[in-house]
């Protein structure tokens, strides 16, 4: 799968160059504001001094370090901050490239773009699973292409573009194909906080020194533009990974951190059910449209996007194009997640005009 420019800004780009106004549903930027906590924070930071605007320490600050720790049941040595979720999965995935045999990097299809993008990137070769026809990855099919040569499995969930939550018995028996083939296992569980089933299970929960698991506050804070994130790595590869974070970035941003550390000490948990909640009749909203416009399409269990298929109308970046100019509506092409959904375009349900697309798309396939 190749790489070789950014969909997603092409996309947006056409949109909002459109004459017409364009309902944007490419990106998954929340629009629900942040919690109050991020105000706070950045309001009483820009009261200190001098010495609270130089560098941060590389892996991160110690007290946001300690909070994630303390979330995830692990030590704070194995937690690095990153430059958003994307520099946490390239810290996993260039640790696995460099500490496992082989240079295969299993991904399913449909796949976030980013994923393979980074396997070349970073000189591994891009291998891809087909999901099934629920959208779920089977750990059998997984188990059939791994080989010696794998050296790194990276799942998402709950998973963009599909929506799925993968249970239990799907992530231990991920972890125990990374561990069979002296491989390393990467899940992004960046939308974590966006689960509508109660199942979701953290690769962490499966005790292995073959787990990478990384995530962010982009979404669940809803303050995509801080870029903090985090990686929790084995104890044996925590190190590795803080020299490379320290070498690509130097450091990630000291107020962005300050400011989510004030969020995670203030903001209950009310605060991610009401979201939960607004996505949920989203959903309902978006997917009772999609019902109307004669259209297959995912529920998703987690996450906040929606794959559709309209009779006759493959998701290619032509029709992408012409639903934003016909219809007025901006959904990312099937195609650009690779092979398995490329009849399918891509919906995020991250905008109040979530009714408005419901409306227009019903009257354009109608």
């Amino acid at each position: 799968m190749e790489y070789e420019e950014p969909l997603f800004f092409t996309v947006m780009q056409y949109a909002e160059s459109a004459e017409r106004a364009v309902v944007d549903m490419v990106s998954g930027n929340p629009d629900w504001g942040a919690p109050e906590g991020i105000r706070e924070g950045l309001r009483e930071y820009a009261e200190r001094d001098g010495a609270d605007f130089q560098y941060p320490p590389s892996a991160g600050l110690r007290e946001l370090r300690e909070r994630v720790a303390a979330r995830r049941g692990v030590d704070v040595e194995r937690v690095v901050v990153t430059n958003g979720g994307a520099m946490a999965n390239t810290l996993g995935m260039a640790r696995a490239l460099e500490r496992c045999p082989g240079d295969d990097v299993l991904m399913a299809d449909p796949v976030y773009p980013y994923y393979p993008g980074k396997a070349e990137m970073l000189g591994g070769v891009q291998r891809f699973v087909p999901v099934d026809e629920t959208g779920g990855l089977d750990p059998a099919d997984v188990r059939a292409a791994a080989s010696d040569e794998t050296a790194c499995i990276v799942v998402n969930t709950p998973n963009n573009p599909t929506g799925r939550v993968y249970r239990a018995e799907t992530m231990r028996e991920l972890v125990a194909i990374a561990e069979e083939y002296d491989a390393m296992l990467v899940s992004d569980e960046v939308y974590d906080h966006f689960d509508y089933t109660g199942e979701f299970t953290s690769a962490l929960e499966f005790d292995s020194e073959r787990v990478v698991v990384t995530n962010s506050f982009s979404k669940s804070f809803a303050v995509t533009g801080f870029r903090v994130g985090y990686a929790v790595l084995p104890d044996r590869d925590a190190p590795a990974a803080r020299t490379r974070n320290m070498l690509t970035n130097v450091a990630t941003s000291r107020p962005a951190q300050a400011a989510v550390l004030d969020a995670l000490k203030t903001t209950d948990a009310s605060y991610h059910e009401a979201n939960r909640e607004r996505l949920r009749d989203r959903v309902e909203t978006f997917t009772r449209a999609l019902d109307d416009a004669g259209a297959d399409y995912t529920t998703p269990e987690g996450a906040f996007y929606v794959l559709a298929k309209f009779p006759d109308y493959p998701g290619t970046m032509a029709n992408a194009k012409r639903l934003v100019d016909e219809a007025g509506v901006a959904g990312m092409p099937g195609e650009a997640f690779g092979d398995a959904r490329s009849d399918w375009l891509r919906f995020a349900l991250v905008t109040p005009r979530v009714e408005t697309a419901a409306e227009r798309l019903i009257r354009h396939f109608n």
